[in-house]
């Protein structure tokens, strides 16, 4: 079989229109297209110019035309309120039509924009298909985002309707989301026409007459509407992702590239088949929801789950075993920093033995370099291999992978396996050579970038090429660091910025956090450069320890710190690691190194937006102060 990955990937690098006109046509067309792809604008390529579908119809309607009105699509579980749900094909086509026929009532059509603000209910997939049904380009932001932020989305994207819902629960009590909408709306200089409202009955939301619409009350007297054929060029959503001018960026993605590339990963990547579950337990706010909740699952006639929960809490560390047994789960999508939680908390995988597991198949993990500790953890304690992929918000779907429909590659944990058909991936230097195989460089793609990816941003074509093509003419900038083996396999070891300089040596602070994340009591760690006089900048470790560990910590900071000089070498300069109760994260579990770099350097810097605890970063600014960084002093930068 793996010569089927091998014949695969070569062809789509030499005859790339041929091999993605035969993906294409696994799509529904109104109108078959002129070229697959258009290099008329390079370096801004588009693919399928002329052909023209609905993301909608091909995600709902085909497969119930098709007799499969029956087939769960959706199941919703939410252990933090206790209820779960399931909607057949049929019925999640129904609520979707009817709900785009609420919103074409309101003068919202092809090209319009509408931002999403829910938590994870069955109403925000209905919202997202929704939009896309009639052509306008939904716009989906984080549920609970600070209302500032909020606001610059509202600006940026100037949307006709929000749909939001009165509040989210967390395991630390409900978030009333009305209040926060309110004042963004406020603070915007763009008013919304129309704001749809889902009233949950945890908190009930003020509502403001001549905007406000109960959605409720408005989807009894709806509608439905059919699918409105758009171009493939047509956006199908902008997602906002953070800029480093603290502008977010709004990632647009098109509707046909969109549907072709999807829709080919759930079978070749995935290795998952029509009717089968499918699970990513990530959020609709990011990009793994976006794909691998909503949109790629359906394109392929899959099952998908919509998890309200988090992986450890709600109950306990155990949850995910409970879900993938009880809605019989072949395939899981999830982030590092959720495994390494379930670790902390169930070193022993008691939890998991208490499941019965037979039916699923593969692990997936993405969002987060995952260590090769917690791969192997998970290993051996579920029987299945546990693949990690790398993919980012703007490419939509995974650059580097182990594309179980293609043949499994041996796994090697460290690296998410080779690059996915479609990508050209390349190591370059500083100055844009290419460099040799295993060596250090920046992570590169050959341009044209694969369907289904960024194909600029949204109202933003120059700060597009200068944040992604500038660098190195001709290629897409990933902003990772890393290297290709003899073998093909692809190591990525840092953000760009994470390579740290030390006395001239150029070093991967992902490499040592692969070292600390060894060590037996470590649950999760971080690596960042701090600067330094002498040799310019030296590594400084962070460790969460697992649960019930009880030796002192400074014996094991002296362990991790021996086992870095052993494994890298004295090269690394590695003398300093500290054990904290928790990391700053973002609510997708990105740990925020750049953050805790400036905070150790004592920097200016701009609270993130999607923090996950602000009051964490206090927690490291008195950890570094403890081990001797009295300069740490860096404080969130005036507005």
């Amino acid at each position: 079989m793996a010569d089927l990955y091998d014949t695969t990937y070569a062809r789509s690098l030499a005859a790339p229109e041929a091999f993605w006109a035969d993906a294409a046509r696994a799509i529904e067309w109104d109108r078959p297209w002129d070229a697959v792809l258009d290099e008329t604008r390079k370096p801004f390529y588009r693919w399928f110019r002329g052909g023209k579908l609905n993301t909608c119809h091909n995600a709902l309607d085909r497969h119930v035309a098709a007799g499969l009105s029956g087939r769960t699509a959706l199941i919703y579980d939410s252990p933090i309120t206790g209820t779960a749900a399931r909607f057949t094909y049929a019925e999640l086509l129904d609520l979707v039509a009817r709900f785009a026929g609420v919103l074409a009532e309101r003068g919202v059509g092809r090209g319009d924009r509408v931002i999403i603000y829910m938590p994870m209910i069955p109403e925000a997939v209905v919202a997202m298909l929704a939009c896309a049904r009639i052509g306008a380009v939904h716009s989906v932001v984080f549920g609970g985002f600070a209302a500032h932020e909020l606001a610059v989305r509202i600006d940026d994207a100037a949307p006709k309707a929000i749909v939001a819902a009165s509040c989210g629960v967390e395991p630390s009590g409900i978030i009333a989301y009305k209040p926060l909408l309110d004042r963004a709306i406020e603070e915007a200089r763009h008013k919304p026409s129309h704001c749809i409202l889902v009233q949950r009955p945890m908190a009930t939301a003020t509502m403001v007459a001549g905007r406000d619409v109960d959605w409720t009350a408005a989807m009894e007297r709806a509608r439905a509407v059919p699918c409105v054929s758009v171009d493939a060029w047509d956006p199908l959503y902008i997602l906002y992702t953070s800029g480093t001018t603290g502008r977010p960026k709004g990632v647009v993605r098109d509707n046909g590239g969109h549907a072709v590339a999807l829709k080919w990963t759930m079978k070749n990547v995935y290795g998952v088949d029509p009717g089968e579950v499918f699970w990513a337990a990530s959020d609709v706010g990011w990009v793994v929801g976006h794909s691998y909740i909503v949109y790629a699952p359906l394109l392929n006639g899959n099952t998908t789950i919509l998890f309200e929960g988090k992986p450890v809490g709600t109950p306990d560390a155990g949850v995910f075993w409970r879900v993938i047994s009880e809605h019989k789960v072949a395939a899981m999508f999830t982030a590092p920093t959720a495994f390494r939680a379930i670790k902390r908390d169930d070193p022993d995988g008691r939890l998991i033995r208490r499941h019965d597991l037979a039916g699923f198949r593969t692990l997936f993990l993405a969002g987060e370099r995952a260590d090769p500790d917690t791969v192997m953890w998970a290993q051996r304690h579920l029987g299945v291999p546990v693949i990690d992929h790398w993919w980012q918000t703007e490419t939509g779907w995974a650059i580097a992978a182990n594309c179980v429909g293609l043949g499994m590659q041996p796994i090697r944990p460290g690296s998410p396996t080779k690059a996915v058909p479609g990508w050209d991936l390349r190591v370059l230097d500083d100055t844009g050579a290419a460099v040799p195989r295993g060596q250090i460089g920046a992570l590169v793609a050959k341009l044209p970038l694969p369907p289904g990816t960024l194909p600029t941003l949204w109202n933003a074509e120059d700060r597009f090429r200068e944040a992604y093509l500038a660098e190195h003419p001709g290629y897409y900038k990933t902003a990772d660091a890393g290297y290709i083996d003899g073998d093909g396999y692809v190591y990525v070891m840092a953000r760009t910025d994470d390579i740290i300089n030390t006395a001239g040596h150029r070093l991967s602070t992902g490499a040592m956090e692969e070292v600390l994340a060894g060590h037996p009591d470590v649950a999760e760690c971080a690596v960042i450069g701090v600067g330094d006089e002498i040799k310019g900048q030296v590594p400084v470790g962070f460790l969460v320890l697992k649960a019930g560990v009880a030796r002192p910590h400074a014996t094991i900071a002296g362990e991790v710190v021996d086992m870095v000089r052993t494994s890298i070498g004295p090269v690394a300069s590695f003398k300093t690691a500290m054990v904290v109760k928790r990391l700053p994260k973002t609510r997708s579990g990105k740990i925020l190194r750049g953050t805790m770099r400036q905070i150790a350097d004592s920097e200016a810097y701009r609270m993130p937006a999607t923090i996950d605890d602000p009051a964490i970063l206090d927690e490291i600014r008195l950890a570094l102060k403890d081990v001797g960084y009295a300069k740490a002093t860096g404080r969130p930068a005036a507005e």
